[in-house]
């Protein structure tokens, strides 16, 4: 059983160490989310605790979720409300990462399903993501409900620097 729930800058700060795990961890097991291997835990703890500000300001919104038996950390997610006047109906999922300890136990999914509510709360009626083509992810995408919309040839390397497709999805918010 996890808690999930949506973290303030001041909790953010506090966490810090905890994300970088995490993150240290996901990037260290392949999954591409901008990072390169190696990755210094250090390093990843000063890329969360610079998140602050735009979380302080409701640039991004951020969840984690906690083991109920023990509050370790053991996943995340983000959303970045879109700025333009054009686009304030939409927002990018990103770094959605789950510990490798807890796969399995459809935490990436119940992840996705606070962050669309928390997305919906706000009135944002569109959300679009990308994820490395043929990877897990990509097949609990699909399975939530997003719409594939296509991949892009060599858009992002893995933590190795070697250059993978990427599928962007799109998911319209029901009121």
């Amino acid at each position: 059983m996890y808690a999930v729930s949506r973290v303030t800058a001041e909790e953010l700060h506090g966490a810090a160490e905890e994300l970088a795990g995490l993150l240290v961890d996901t990037v260290h097991g392949g999954a591409s989310l901008g990072f390169l291997a190696p990755l210094d835990r250090a390093e990843a703890a000063g890329w969360w605790r610079a998140l602050a500000p735009d979380v302080e300001a409701g640039r991004l919104l951020l969840w984690t979720a906690r083991a109920a038996a023990d509050g370790r950390l053991a996943g995340t997610v983000q959303l970045r409300p879109a700025v333009p006047a054009n686009g304030r109906h939409r927002g990018e999922v990103a770094k959605l990462m789950v510990h490798p300890a807890d796969r399995g136990h459809r935490l990436a999914g119940r992840l996705l399903t606070e962050l669309e509510a928390g997305a919906a709360g706000l009135g944002l009626r569109l959300l679009v993501l990308d994820t490395e083509t043929d990877s897990p992810a990509e097949r609990m995408y699909e399975a939530a409900g997003w719409t594939r919309v296509g991949s892009v040839p060599d858009y992002a390397t893995d933590p190795a620097g070697v250059p993978h497709p990427t599928t962007i999805f799109f998911k319209a918010l029901t009121g």
